[in-house]
Parts: C-alpha cells; structure tokens; sequence
C-alpha cells in the first residue's frame, strides 16, 4: 500500500471512528448521562503515531554510512494535560516555562488528541520518572523514535546532510499534513534531496487507557493498528574509503573537491572543507553547537564543492578553444603568435612567457594568457557564453542535492544590465578568455566539464545516488539520469584532449605530478583573488586514453594550481584507480618533479 492510499484509509478509518463516538456520547448523554459517567471513568483511545525508520544510506562497495538507533522523545496531548503541571515538566526536561508554552501554543487549531513532541532524545531516567507519575502528569508521555547513526568515521557531512525539527514555516507550506510538530526532516545533502524516500510512511496504533491514563491494551486486539513502513534506502555513488582520503588531504585547508566517472556521471568523492560533525544532528541539536556553526566565520555549513562562485583561472581556456573550431575560427592546425604580452586599448596584459606562433594544443600545455586573450576576441562574448553553457556552466547541473548555484557566465545582456549598454567595453571580454573577470563556477560544473572533455562531449548529469531498495520487498530500482551530447564536432576534443595530455606528460605547467603508473591529462589554474591570496585550481581525468576519473580541486587562497592542487588531485587518482594512499607511495610513483 501506497503512501496516498495509507493516508486516505487513516482519514477513513479515523474519520468513522470520530463518528462512531460521536454518537455514541450523544446516546450515553441523552440518554444514559450517568452510564457514560461511569464508562469515562473506566477507560479511553489513545492514538499513536509511530514514527518509521528512515532509510539507509550505503557507499558503492555497499559500506553501511548512515544507520538508526532508538531514541526516547517525550510528547503531550494538549486536551489531557494541566498547565498547572508546567513547572514540574520543565523542571524535569530543563526547559524553560515560555518555550514549553510556545510549544503548547503550536498545537492549537491541531488535533489535541494526538501526542505531540515537544522534547527528542532525553535520558532514562526521564522516562522512568513519567511511567512512575503516570496520573500526576496526565498528558504528558513518551514514545520510541529513530534517529540517526553514523557508525563509521566516514564523514561526508555536505554530501549525506543532516535532518532537523521542522520548522512552523515549513509545517504551513508542506503539501498534505505528512509531518506535525517536532517530526524530524531531511535539510540538507541527501538526506533533504531524497526526503520523500527515506522518510518512509507513519503507522497508527490505538491503545485502550484507563482513567488514571495506564496502557489497558492495544484496541480491538491490534486489528486496527496501521504499521509504519521505513523508508528507501540509498545506495550511493561514493567510495567512501576515497572520499575520506579526499577529506584528509583537505583538512586544515579551505576548498572543494568533486571527482566523477564520466562515463555515466557517478560522484566518486564529494568534498567540502571546512565542515562539520553529522553526529551534532543526532537526536537533539544542542542551541550553542547550532549557534557556533552559524557564526563561524569560515561558514562550515557552506557546501564549497557545489555553492562557490569563483573564477576558474585559467583551466577555463579550453571553452574558447571548442568554441574556436566549432565556428571555424581556428582550425586544428591554425597558430595564433604569443609574443608575451598583449595590448588592448591602453592596457597591457602580461603572459609568464613568449611562446612564439602555437596551436591549440601547444597553447594549452604552456597555459599562454596571450592565445586567449586574442581568441576569446575573436569569438566573441556571446558565442563564447553559448559554448560555456553547452559545457554545463550558467545553470545548474542537475546534481541530487538541492544545494547547488547556477554560477555566473556573462553576456551582453549581463553587462548591459549591470553596467549599462555603454558602461562597458570590450575589455571586459579579454579577461574571460583566461578564466578571469566576473565568471563564476563551482567545483561541481569544473568537474562535469573536465568529464566532458575527457569522453569526447558527452553529458552525464552528475549524481550521487545509484538506485534504491525498497524495505519491503528488497527490490532495487536503479535511478534514471539525464544524459546528451554536446553540438561539437568529437574530433575537436581530441585536439583539447592533447593538450591536457601534455600539460602533465609534456613540459606543462602540471609536469610536477607525472607518474608512470598512470596516464593523467589535466590543466592547472590560478585565480586571481581581490581580496587575499590566489586560488588554487586542476581539472585532471585519467587514465588518459580511457577516462574512469575526472576531478576538480579548488584550495582557497592557496597560491599557484600546480603547486597545491594538482598534487591533490593525483594523490586522489591513484588511490582510486591503484589502492595507492600511503604518501610514501605516491612519492615513490612520481616521474620528474
């Protein structure tokens, strides 16, 4: 039984239960008022909601990430309790009198039978101490709720996301009435992208009470009774073993990782630094722990792998490269001459070298500045921004995580807007030839757009979930993801394919990272930052001649691409494709430095 039909049966049944007491309290009222007396006395209906588990959460090797475990939560039934027991209650769950209050306040204009949960997580004790004043605090009980484990130290905090008490807001804008007050719900990271699925469907039960409010037994023996249903499972994706490599050699710094299959899109490691400890979102969120992330000024909570804008630097220059042979503005073999600097207007833009008339492919292994800047020129910002969003940037990629910005790719339009149609001049566009200027990308669109490059021009929406398994029958759906080519001709990516070739294995800018284990083409970036030191950037797929990988790595304020991030990424590589992880390893597998 579906959801929807679950649902309809509860309203149904309630509905002809509300009607059967209904009239029944008018025959014991008119009729026999001191009969109806004396049954009150003797018993009453509870209903319980039951809480189902949510779904687990495995890596692609079938590691267990995320699992339940039990967890007492007190609740009230506004139509029993006294207010007059405020204080007691208070004191006993350490809650001040105006949240209590504001809680029961809430509950107004809901159904007041139903118990309501107005404190997660708390200790045995508490719950023995109810039991035991059972008919002091009417009203007030307990129940059984599942929250989140995480029974490894495998960390994934933006990736898996965390679940938090719904909020009022949340509650008035939610379409049907699936959650009530207190009922935790995915946030963020998967667990809010695939909420539907892991939350599973809420069961009834109707326990018999008498009048001192002690459980006599379930009603009519249970049959009533609507079992809760877990939720989906998910399985990822992600390698967890390298997403905590990844995660390690990020710590202590600022950046993003994001490393793909580009043969069908599957997130390999998704990682953003700094960020925090999923095991605070476990039952109840401490105020001060909540407060602390939300002021930290390094913004732990801030999904770095997918949110940033920043400009790419100069691994962005193969967009203008495709955009080139595509119109016919370069072909294959043509040479554009980098003397080591370029005059535009009264400005002078610099190169680090002069390097004479080059192709396409020499000019991305030598990353001129020179080349691009006369290309993009020659391009045009239009035709350049139309071939940037072919490539997956000025829009979201689709990822299955709703923390996600579209980035910023200029146009006419955009500069028009912003500065008015004669507010701008060309100039603008010479920066964007090189990855600089206004552009802005993340880390995710970085990676698909290496992964693009790497399998000659075919999109594979990124994903982190590969199917689902239904609790109930084990039945395992694969999840279905958008896929295309892009309008490029596929020889025009061989000859970008050669020149990330020889950015690592010719004498590029990432020759440092060479290895004769495995064949890696990528292309380094530097990105020029106002406000403090550069960013580091380095797309990279590998093998070379049959990509299984493609990576990005963005360290904030870390100087040059080559120097930070390009040894990050083929420390990454390895420990994918070969098992490599111990730095000793790695060091012993470099070529020439």
């Amino acid at each position: 039984m579906d959801l929807s039909k679950r649902k309809n049966f509860y309203y149904i049944f309630s509905l002809v239960i509300v009607m059967i007491i209904a009239g029944r309290l008018v025959q014991l009222q008119l009729i026999n008022p001191e009969k109806f007396d004396k049954d009150a006395e003797r018993n009453s209906v509870k209903t319980i909601i039951t809480t189902p588990a949510r779904g687990l959460i495995f890596d692609r090797n079938g590691k267990l990430l995320v699992d339940n475990k039990p967890s007492y939560s007190v609740t009230v039934v506004k139509k029993e309790f006294d207010t007059n027991n405020i204080p007691v209650v208070c004191s006993l769950l350490g809650m001040e009198e105006s949240y209590l209050r504001s809680e029961l306040k809430k509950i107004e204009g809901t159904n007041r039978f139903i118990p309501t949960r107005i404190q997660r997580d708390v200790e045995f004790r508490i719950i023995s101490f109810i039991e035991e004043n059972r008919e002091l605090l009417k009203g007030i009980d307990y129940s059984i709720d599942p929250i989140r484990l995480y029974p490894t130290d495998f960390r994934g905090s933006h990736t898996i996301g965390y679940t938090k008490e719904i909020s009022e807001s949340m509650l008035k804008k939610q379409q049907g009435d699936y959650y009530k007050q207190g009922d935790l719900i995915g946030t963020t990271g998967l667990e809010a992208g695939y909420e539907n699925y892991l939350r599973g469907e809420k069961g009834f039960e109707f326990i018999l009470q008498d009048n001192k409010g002690r459980e006599v037994g379930p009603l009519n023996d249970g049959k009533n009774d609507v079992k809760a249903i877990s939720g989906y499972d998910l399985i990822l994706s992600v390698d967890a073993e390298v997403q905590k490599f990844a995660e390690k050699l990020l710590e202590g710094r600022t950046g993003g990782i994001v490393a793909i299959d580009p043969n069908n899109g599957e997130i390999i490691c998704m990682v953003s630094k700094p960020d925090y400890d999923l095991n605070n979102f476990s039952g109840k969120l401490k105020p001060e722990i909540w407060t602390a992330l939300n002021t930290d000024k390094k913004n732990p909570l801030f999904n770095r792998a997918t949110q940033t804008r920043y400009p790419p630097g100069s691994t962005y220059k193969m967009v203008s490269a495709l955009a080139s042979l595509q119109e016919g503005i370069l072909k294959t073999n043509s040479t554009i001459p980098c003397e080591g600097s370029f005059r535009f207007g009264d400005k002078v833009f610099g190169d680090h070298g002069a390097f004479g008339s080059i192709t396409i492919p020499t000019a991305i292994e030598h990353s001129s500045n020179v080349f691009f800047y006369k290309l993009v020129l020659r391009i045009g910002l239009d035709n350049w921004n139309k071939y940037g969003q072919m490539l997956g940037f000025g829009h979201k990629t689709g990822i299955d995580i709703p923390e996600e910005t579209k980035g910023l790719l200029p146009s006419t339009e955009y500069y028009n807007k912003r500065y008015g149609p004669k507010g701008w001049t060309e100039g603008y566009v010479v920066s964007l030839g090189i990855g600089q200027g206004e552009l802005g990308v993340s880390p995710l669109q970085m990676a698909l757009y290496t992964s693009i490059l790497s399998n000659s021009g075919t999109f594979n929406q990124p994903h982190l979930v590969r199917s689902l398994k239904n609790p109930l029958t084990g039945e395992i759906t694969p999840v279905q993801y958008k896929k295309h080519e892009v309008a490029i001709d596929k020889d025009y990516f061989k000859v970008i394919q050669k020149g990330m070739y020889l950015v690592v294995n010719g004498n590029g800018t990432a020759r440092s990272i060479r290895t004769s284990d495995v064949s890696i083409a990528g292309k380094t970036g530097t990105a020029q930052n106002p406000h403090g030191q550069d960013h580091s950037w380095f797309i990279a797929y590998a093998p070379a001649d049959d990509p299984k990988i493609a990576i990005c790595v963005m360290v904030e304020n870390a100087g040059f691409g080559a120097t930070v991030a390009a040894p990050i990424a083929q420390r990454i590589i390895l420990r994918y494709l070969l098992g490599l992880q111990d730095e000793s390893e790695v060091k012993d597998s470099f070529g020439e430095r």
